[in-house]
């Protein structure tokens, strides 16, 4: 009955000491469930920030492809409002009075040299 007594006493100084080492485990695990928690919390904090700033980035894009849709509309409206003809600076014209200059040179030349032949 002594063994018995003895053999009892140990198998519950096992048990309490399997106890306590499932007690420090979990313990251990709700630390580690607690810190991977506030990890998330700041997780979810830090993408509702980068969320807020990708909104007003896109905001800020919507805002200028608007003005330069406004301005396209601008430039298109002072566009169609230019004479569409040939304006004296145009390089054809250029190029024609360029032609006129040279034979007007040409013609002057002739003549000059027609007076000296006579």
């Amino acid at each position: 009955m002594l063994n018995e007594l003895e053999t009892l006493s140990q198998n519950i100084g096992r048990l309490i000491a399997i106890n306590e080492r499932q007690q420090q485990a979990r313990h251990a695990l709700e630390e580690q469930l607690a810190q991977l928690r506030r990890e998330s919390e700041a997780a979810h904090a830090e993408l509702a920030l980068l969320r807020d700033e990708r909104n007003a980035l896109q905001a800020e894009r919507d805002a200028l492809v608007a003005k330069i849709d406004d301005a396209q509309v601008r430039l298109n409206a002072i566009l169609e409002k230019l004479p569409s003809g040939k304006g004296p600076y145009d390089s054809d014209s250029q190029l024609d009075l360029l032609a006129s200059q040279q034979q007007g040179h040409a013609a002057s030349g002739a003549a000059a040299q027609q007076g000296e032949d006579a």
